[in-house]
């Protein structure tokens, strides 16, 4: 334990000073709302830079800006040290400054612009006439919907035939036009030097995927790799958390086994529940005193 400054013991209940102070490995921390999760992911971080390792070799991945900056607030009250360096953010954020360090890879330029929700609805939209289709055909769903599903597609690795035989077979007869529209998409966001949302997400997985060398330099920047909400990561999201710790398997991640919110983002909740199998010798950790319930 650290003979630094925090006194971990007076600042941490039993549990919470389990989680944040484990030694090296993967690590489940299972902690309901109230039960101070937050306050966990702190300490641990703290006590990973007050334990010599460097705050630019730690990844913290956040599914909100404000938590990210909560947290990294937090982790500065408590060190005297300069964490600056440190990658904290949202998967997003994370994959925004990836994805310009390397997006001459994708054909992209590192001055890429991000296509909000309206801007990437509009863009799509003007794929229909390219590909022959009517916008005005009432039966042929509309731009927001595509959006919808070619957005699930992203999120979930799964392929449009897939999606479309199972989940949306409503539109199963429309497969050929809208493989059309997605590729129209697709090459319309590379023409024109943006990229939407899911892009922040999928093409920095992609990056790294046909690049050995590349991902190896990542897995080597991060000695740990730390996930809050957990249960809410997607597939896209837990495969980037698998290969940039491939090498250490310096992974603790942080979830509430009873709740997932962002089902409607592709959210897999197998990814907490599967985590000891893809991680052997996961320590698992509980958290459960509630300080937001007096009974």
């Amino acid at each position: 334990m650290s003979t630094a400054g925090i006194d971990y013991e007076r600042e941490l209940n039993p549990d919470q000073l389990a989680a944040a102070t484990a030694s090296p490995g993967p690590s489940l921390i299972l902690a309901g709302a109230g039960s101070g999760k937050t306050r966990t992911l702190t300490y641990r971080v703290a006590f990973l830079v007050e334990n010599g390792l460097p705050p630019e070799r730690i990844l913290l991945l956040t599914f909100t800006n404000k938590a990210a900056r909560e947290m990294l607030g937090r982790v500065c009250d408590l060190l005297p040290h300069d964490i600056s360096r440190l990658w904290g953010g949202t998967f997003h954020s994370i994959g925004n400054r990836i994805l310009r360090r390397h997006a001459a890879s994708v054909g992209l330029g590192h001055d890429f612009t991000i296509l909000d929700r309206d801007d990437a609805r509009d863009l799509l939209g003007a794929c229909y006439a390219a590909i022959g289709v009517d916008p005005k055909e009432k039966r042929f769903p509309k731009p927001g919907a595509v959006l919808e599903l070619l957005s699930f597609s992203a999120n979930t690795t799964r392929g449009l035939d897939d999606l479309l035989s199972s989940d949306y077979s409503h539109l199963e007869e429309f497969a050929e036009p809208l493989a059309r529209l997605a590729d129209e998409y697709r090459r319309r966001k590379t023409s024109s030097n943006t990229a939407d949302y899911d892009d922040l997400l999928t093409l920095p997985l992609d990056i790294l995927r046909r690049s050995s060398q590349l991902a190896r330099q990542y897995q080597e920047r991060w000695a740990c790799v730390l996930v809050d909400e957990y249960q809410d990561t997607n597939r896209v999201q837990a495969d980037f958390i698998d290969l940039v710790a491939a090498g250490h398997r310096n992974v603790t991640v942080v979830g509430d086994d009873a709740q997932s919110i962002y089902s409607w983002r592709g959210a897999n909740f197998e990814n907490i529940l599967s985590f000891p199998d893809r991680y052997p010798g996961t320590r698992v950790y509980r958290i459960e005193l509630n300080y937001r319930s007096v009974p």
